[in-house]
């Protein structure tokens, strides 16, 4: 019979009558696994990693300009005395490629965000934004917009995507009903609306016999920051902001729906309520997303993975530093669509999935699933 001695050395798994109980997600400190860099730096690093890749993504183009000319560019437009650029080259770069650089930055954050949310609430590692089909639904807008003219010109493609995400949202929370917002009935509806709408899109443009009309709405299909403009920006920043301080003051709640309903109930949550305005908050901030700059994938899946890995799983941390990070990885992944094939622009949507994938792989191997 063992004594004390030897039962002391004895794994804890032994002995469950020692284990204590285990802790609310809520409760565990803020550290990371495996890693001896504190949160708070690791903060700093990516506020100042998302800087400089704006400023270096905002001189990188087919004209490029340098430093010097981008803070003349800014100076003029704030209002110091320093010497105008000409007048084509300052349009170009504050009318086009500066609100094209940080609507990059806001739509990375933005998917980022929505991707670690959903992977949470549906407790389904590879949800992300477009699960609730609300990317197939901007598409069918956008579709009917362009292709059927619905609207006589009145209507814009975003106006049309925006009503296309939301109507799609709509449908799905009308089919899943007061039956409840399981994590599987979430996911198989979503995909089931997605088909639907994804259905109806390439039915329209298979029945549009213009060339030229229908490769405009490919290219929109696959994500463009081409058409970002200053307009679109602001609404898209004040959105994704307003949606991730709503998100943040969740976290407790996302933490506890990453371990299952029950726990997240025992954290005196209400389960339905909560899953309904987080379906709810990242669905919308999708949909303008997707009627900004089109379906983007890829973001939303892999940062939050990478950031977990990193970082570890409460949200308080994870989503913020996810947000960081979506939009340095689409900061870069767009300047290398515009500067790959130029002066030809690539959609960003091709080079996520190419840049993603690997990323996505290797971020499985270090997490040992792969």
């Amino acid at each position: 019979m063992p004594n004390s001695t030897t039962k002391d050395r004895l794994p804890a798994v032994l002995h469950p009558a020692t284990q204590a109980a285990p802790t609310p997600p809520s409760a565990r400190p803020e550290t990371r696994r495996g890693s001896v860099v504190p949160l708070p730096l690791l903060f700093v690093f990516g506020v100042v990693a998302l800087f400089l890749s704006l400023a270096a993504a905002m001189v990188i183009g087919s004209g490029d300009i340098g430093f010097d000319e981008l803070a003349r560019v800014f100076g003029g437009h704030i209002g110091l005395d320093v010497e105008p650029l000409p007048r084509l080259l300052d349009s170009l770069v504050w009318e086009l490629r500066i609100p094209r650089v940080l609507m990059a930055a806001v739509v990375g954050a933005a998917l980022a965000i929505s991707g670690a949310v959903l992977q949470s609430v549906t407790r389904n590692a590879l949800a992300e934004p477009y699960l609730l089909g609300v990317s197939h639904g901007a598409s069918t807008g956008a579709v009917i917009v362009v292709v059927l003219a619905v609207g006589g010109g009145a209507i814009s493609v975003s106006a049309g995507a925006l009503v296309g995400a939301l109507g799609s949202f709509g449908l799905l929370l009308a089919l899943l009903g007061r039956r409840g917002l399981g994590s599987v009935r979430v996911v198989l509806t979503g995909i089931v609306i997605g088909l639907l709408f994804h259905a109806i899109t390439y039915l329209i443009l298979m029945a549009s016999s213009d060339a030229d009309t229908t490769r405009a709405i490919m290219h929109w299909l696959l994500g463009s920051m081409a058409p970002s403009r200053w307009d679109s920006f602001i609404v898209t920043a004040v959105v994704s902001a307003l949606a991730l301080v709503v998100l943040w003051l969740y976290s407790t709640a996302l933490d506890g729906f990453a371990f299952g309903t029950d726990t997240a109930a025992s954290l005196g949550i209400n389960v339905r309520r909560t899953r309904l305005i987080l379906l709810v908050v990242t669905a919308v901030l999708t949909s303008v997303v997707v009627a900004s700059v089109g379906a983007i994938a890829f973001v939303g899946l892999i940062v939050p993975h990478g950031i977990r890995f990193i970082a570890g799983p409460l949200h308080r941390t994870l989503l913020p530093l996810s947000a960081l990070a979506g939009a340095i990885f689409l900061v870069w992944t767009d300047a290398l669509s515009r500067v790959a094939f130029a002066p030809r622009d690539v959609p960003v949507g091709v080079f996520t999935a190419l840049v993603g994938v690997p990323l996505f792989l290797l971020v499985l191997r270090r997490r040992g699933e792969l």
